[in-house]
């Protein structure tokens, strides 16, 4: 028999049609997310208090600028001007000295506002990053292979910073400049219902204008977060050890800069228009405001013309005149401010759909309302199970090949067993299923005598401990990356650990001992020193069941069978299940499982597979030419 065809392991698994589907549209201009508005609000909920008095002293605010435009017309027509006599300084004095009381009470409730609406609006953020960051850690393995690590890296950074101005701002912004809006236009129609009019006949379009605007900036920054995450994605993979360690070896520093460069030139573009998007809008509503005063003017010339032409009061005084055009006068900043915070609002929406997209995603690992820690006890405790497995890493194509067809095996607790096969058979695919990283198709996998997906995920993962092909390592010292399974391990249990992973001697031997700081990826040690660093970290956990994914297959001779000896201590007293492409280290496997196409075509000792003749016996054959 010979092995071959398709096969679904290799860690992450195949990426099919529906996947690659489901990436773009992760990656495309923010979707459509319903009840959008509702999702926001929710992140506001538990600062209700704070928000209501942010609201209050907006109100009280907003309320108080209505009174400077009221006291300066007193001013003009009681003060300085009163009809058929001199200038009242008593009253002038006292007026001037309320209207100065009023701007030094606004300015320091503003103040106040100012700093609680910072607090929230940065504790808001400060929520949505860590929700975000939690959300993604509980997204099932297979996210992950699907999509690139700089692309998550920048829904975490640069979307959530780039809502961070509406987010600590906007709440206060609308309340403040609304309320001062409103109060501004009161104040206005006690002054003169006919030159309000004139103020506000041109409103309309300018608000139709807006929205067009705003939907131009929210396609705009969909495609400059886009562009974000691409230049993040690119970063993240070439300037990793692995990526410069790549560029130099087959010399494409140069492509790798001119790829980055591309895409550096078209996040500029966008900025560009970003930037300048609305800005003739804007010119226009400034000119707009600002020629208000003079028309005020003309049409007040007019209508005071009028009146006295056909022997009556048209009702407007000089003090009118200046204190309307005050009040209108002031109207330009928070008018402008109210449409900006608009703009800012539709273009920060495209944010928040890239946000909330990746929030809304359910992952397809859940834990079940009533499930249980495993039960350890005898006879079971430790046990895993195979019960007619299929799996398959697309499961909307039902027609395709499943990774695992129909496979039915039982490892006693305490037993070694080995999993052998060609590549892309499924072999890691089934070591992934026992801690549930990803979730059968059909059948069942039990652990302890349960199926996992009836047991708590953290309880599951206690109990089992994983030794992959390519160990990670984080930049950090050897004792943090030790104390990472167990952070209350003292420096004895380290080194017991060590020990027991025939690495201890080896950290002695550096200058900084456990303190010795890795590097990334652990790239300051050697293969085989990072691989039974790895041991030694799972030993440290001290789990009942061990997973070894190939764990020797990339060393050389040396370090393997130093590492194996790191490994037949590992194993002793533990339910271990070892994948192996190398046949000499498992040859003493109380039971060897033969996995080719998805099925587990033999299964037996060492010496019975041999004498059978069958798959593992041309394979033993093929590996000892």
């Amino acid at each position: 028999m010979t092995f071959g065809g398709r096969g679904g392991g290799g860690g992450g698994g195949r990426i099919s049609s529906a996947d690659v589907a489901k990436q773009k549209s992760l990656n495309e201009d923010a979707p459509e997310i319903p009840g959008l508005g509702s999702h926001i609000a929710a992140l506001f909920r538990p600062y209700k208090a704070q928000l209501i008095v942010i609201a209050v002293l907006v109100l009280v605010t907003a309320a108080l600028g209505i009174v400077p435009p009221l006291i300066t017309q007193r001013i003009f027509d009681d003060a300085l001007f009163p009809a058929g006599g001199s200038p009242s300084l008593t009253l002038l004095t006292w007026l001037v000295v309320a209207m100065i009381a009023i701007f030094f009470v606004s300015s320091s409730l503003g103040i106040v506002q100012t700093i609680i609406t910072a607090k929230v609006g940065n504790r808001v953020m400060g929520d949505l990053r860590v929700k975000l960051f939690t959300h993604l850690q509980a997204m099932e393995l297979g996210f992950f292979t699907r999509t690139k690590t700089g692309v998550i890296q920048s829904r975490l950074q640069n979307d959530v910073g780039g809502v961070a101005n509406v987010l600590t701002n906007t709440v206060s912004n609308v309340v403040g400049n609304t309320v001062t809006v409103i109060a501004a236009f009161v104040a206005m129609l006690l002054l003169s219902w006919q030159l309000t009019l004139i103020a506000v006949l041109i409103m309309p379009v300018l608000v139709i204008a807006q929205r067009r605007v705003g939907q131009v900036r929210a396609r705009i920054a969909g495609r400059t977060q886009e562009s974000l995450s691409e230049m993040t994605a690119i970063t993240q993979e070439t300037l990793s050890i692995s990526g410069v360690l790549l560029a130099k070896t087959f010399s494409q520093q140069g492509a790798e800069t001119a790829r980055y460069s591309t895409e550096n030139d078209r996040q500029i573009g966008l900025q560009v228009k970003l930037t300048m998007s609305g800005q003739v809008f804007f010119a226009l509503v400034q000119v707009f405001m600002s020629a208000v005063p003079a028309i005020v003017y003309l049409v007040s010339g007019f209508l005071i013309a009028r009146a006295q032409g056909q022997g009556f009061d048209a009702g407007i005084t000089a003090g009118t005149i200046v204190a309307f055009t005050t009040v209108q006068s002031r109207l330009l900043f928070p008018m402008m401010a109210l449409m900006r915070i608009a703009l800012d609002l539709q273009t920060s929406k495209a944010l928040f759909a890239r946000i909330f997209e990746y929030l809304n995603l359910t992952p397809r690992i859940v834990e079940a309302a009533d499930a249980t820690a495993p039960d350890m006890s005898p006879p079971r405790g430790g046990s895993v199970e195979f019960d007619h497995v299929t799996f398959r890493y697309d499961d909307t194509s039902p027609a395709e090949r499943p990774t695992l067809d129909d496979v039915s095996f039982t490892v006693e607790p305490g037993e070694f067993v080995a999993i052998v096969g060609p590549s892309g058979s499924g072999k890691t695919t089934i070591g992934s299923l026992v801690p549930r990283l990803y979730d059968v198709s059909d059948g069942s996998v039990r652990f302890s005598g349960t199926d996992v997906r009836d047991l708590t995920l953290s309880g599951l993962m206690d109990q089992i401990g994983m030794v992959t092909q390519e160990s990670y390592l984080f930049h950090g010292t050897i004792a943090e990356n030790l104390r990472y399974a167990k952070p209350e391990a003292t420096q004895a249990e380290l080194e017991a650990a060590a020990r027991m992973a025939n690495i201890h001697d080896a950290i002695a031997s550096f200058a900084g001992g456990y303190d010795t700081v890795v590097g990334e990826r652990g790239y300051r040690l050697s293969g085989g020193e990072k691989q039974r660093l790895a041991i030694a970290r799972v030993l440290l956990k001290n789990p009942p069941v061990l997973i070894l994914d190939e764990a020797t297959s990339a060393l050389d001779t040396v370090s393997e069978r130093i590492v194996q000896g790191a490994l037949d201590g590992a194993r002793e007293g533990r339910t271990t299940i070892a994948i192996a492409h190398r046949l000499s280290t498992i040859i003493d496997a109380d039971r060897i499982l033969v996995i080719d196409r998805g099925r587990l075509i033999e299964q037996g000792t060492h010496e019975q597979l041999l004498a059978a003749g069958g798959a593992y016996a041309e394979l033993f054959s093929q590996q000892a030419l």
